[in-house]
């Protein structure tokens, strides 16, 4: 690696507010708050919208999608062109 052309690769906690969670990882992003850890010393703090405690996919909490208007829409659209299904 040449030397002086990489950011610095430091501890950073990402926190997502709306979860009320907070992980410290490594990273080369920066930010001008900052935020005392667990473990007493400060670290630079990245607030981020979504993150594993709060993305439906993660949670369960996912939303139901009405899939029988578009599977609907689907076939239709493409009955038309006389698609059959392989053998």
């Amino acid at each position: 690696m040449k030397r002086g052309i990489h950011p610095e690769y430091r501890p950073v906690v990402y926190r997502d507010r709306a979860a009320d969670f907070a992980f410290l990882t490594r990273s080369t992003a920066t930010s001008d708050q900052t935020i005392e850890w667990t473990d007493g010393n400060t670290y630079p703090v990245i607030d981020v919208q979504v993150s594993s405690a709060s993305h439906p996919f993660w949670t369960g909490r996912q939303r139901l999608v009405d899939s029988a208007g578009r599977v609907e829409r689907f076939r239709a659209r493409y009955a038309r062109h006389g698609a059959q299904r392989p053998r």
